[in-house]
């Protein structure tokens, strides 16, 4: 991996240029990278990147949280030969339990019953960004310029101009206007084909003219790490609630452990108060919520909050442009559905791009980005609806809407083609499959 120095330099030509070095933006670029190791692909993240991989990754989308890979994105990772560094600091989702309080419906998913050795794993993303990031040291056709903004982006009849330079808000926090001497470390870069993996406040998009529909759910999520007086057993729990959802993800790498990583949706208007209350108020309002199918919670780590939205992008792509990741679409965290639609949107685009190459075709032509988005639009219709569906149901009070999870949860329990689907979905193999699952027994 090559890292820019941030010199006064002449225009840069690039296949592909990726604006964002997150979980995405990385993920992409070894996707392309393992399609083709001859493209030229440049990366463009704001953040510094730590000197070696062994540093901690102080970036946002590497923080104190964790994430749920579905069956299908550990697939992915064993195809990219990332599965196995990974796996040395994951825990297993063996079972997934969901549930729905005050009612005594619910479900299981199992992973003997699927035919799987797992669902999913669990990986903590400060771990995933390390193994992330040292993938992306070791390709040789990847330049990365971290520490870097995109000033302005050009599309042209060929693909896209940009002009870069060193992030100087990152440089000094006090800053307000950049110096004539940093101007004068602006770089051009001309692409085919840009990628926007830069996250839902991507202010790139913006500038582009895209602009994105939000529809707020008037709730926020508070995140933390939790541990309980009983052993997860490597099962994911999904709670609804009148308040909305609430799930637990096992931590720990194996079943005995008792931690667990807690994501717990609350109306906007309580979060202010519930964020106030003590270690010890907060997880007696979280026992009342779940219950004790983990026994009595006895420890709560830092917490942190967002709000939540659902937000869509008008145009996901254009003649030398996509948008992927939050950037494109940004999801409820119901069910983890957002990172791992991510990543099959990933694989979807570089398959298209490699028979576009062998096609002797542009990688930025429209039609080759058309042929893309018809490969992904199900699986993100479906994933999309899914998620927005399950949390307008599973947090209303409203009779009409209790009976209806009700029967839904029935339809469960009497279907076997019901829970299938719900199965595929939660296993991320409901969708279109690549050649990056073709192991669908499981991972070793």
């Amino acid at each position: 991996m090559a890292t820019q120095n941030n010199q006064a330099e002449p225009k840069k030509q690039y296949d592909i240029v990726i604006v964002g070095g997150g979980m995405v933006g990385i993920s992409q670029a070894l996707l392309l990278s393992a399609q083709n190791p001859h493209w030229k692909i440049a990366l463009i993240e704001r953040f510094t990147f730590p000197q070696t991989s062994a540093e901690a990754l102080y970036q946002p989308s590497f923080d104190t949280r964790a994430t749920a890979l579905s069956l299908g994105t550990v697939q992915v990772f064993q195809a990219l030969g990332l599965w196995s560094q990974l796996a040395e600091h994951h825990t297993v989702i063996k079972t997934v339990h969901v549930s729905d309080r005050g009612h005594i419906a619910g479900t299981e998913i199992c992973h003997q019953k699927q035919g799987v050795d797992l669902l999913g794993a669990v990986v903590e993303n400060a771990w995933l960004g390390r193994v992330l990031l040292s993938a992306l040291r070791a390709q040789s056709n990847i330049e990365v310029f971290d520490n870097c903004e995109v000033n302005s982006a050009q599309m042209l009849a060929d693909g896209a101009l940009l002009t870069v330079s060193p992030n100087q808000l990152e440089n000094d926090k006090q800053a307000e206007n950049k110096t004539q001497q940093e101007n004068d470390k602006a770089i051009s870069i001309h692409c085919q084909l840009l990628c926007l993996a830069d996250g839902g406040d991507s202010a790139l998009a913006g500038q582009l003219g895209l602009y994105r529909q939000v529809q707020d759910y008037k709730q926020a999520a508070i995140i933390a790490t939790v541990e309980a007086s009983k052993a997860h057993q490597g099962v994911a729990y999904e709670r609804f609630t009148d308040q909305g959802p609430m799930a637990l993800l096992p931590l720990g790498e194996n079943d005995s452990a008792k931690r667990c990583a807690l994501v717990w949706t609350l109306p906007e208007n309580d979060l202010e108060a519930t964020l106030a209350l003590s270690d010890a108020e907060i997880l007696e309002k979280l026992q009342q919520r779940f219950g004790y199918r983990l026994g009595k919670f006895c420890k709560i780590g830092k917490r942190q909050s967002y709000p939540l939205q659902l937000q869509m992008i008008n145009e996901q792509l254009r003649s030398s442009l996509v948008v992927l990741g939050n950037a494109a679409h940004y999801l409820h965290p119901v069910a983890g559905q957002g990172f791992n639609l991510a990543l099959r949107d990933c694989v979807a685009l570089a398959e298209a791009l490699k028979q576009a190459d062998e096609e002797k075709q542009s990688l930025g032509d429209l039609s080759v980005l058309q042929r893309y988005l018809q490969m992904q639009q199900q699986d993100q219709d479906l994933t999309v609806n899914f998620s927005d569906q399950i949390v307008k149901v599973f947090s209303s009070q409203q009779l009409p809407k209790q009976l209806f999870r009700s029967a839904g949860f029935i339809a469960l329990a009497l279907f076997p083609e019901a829970k299938e689907f719900l199965a595929k979905q939660t296993m991320g193999l409901a969708g279109r499959l690549s050649k990056f699952n073709a192991v669908n027994k499981g991972v070793a």
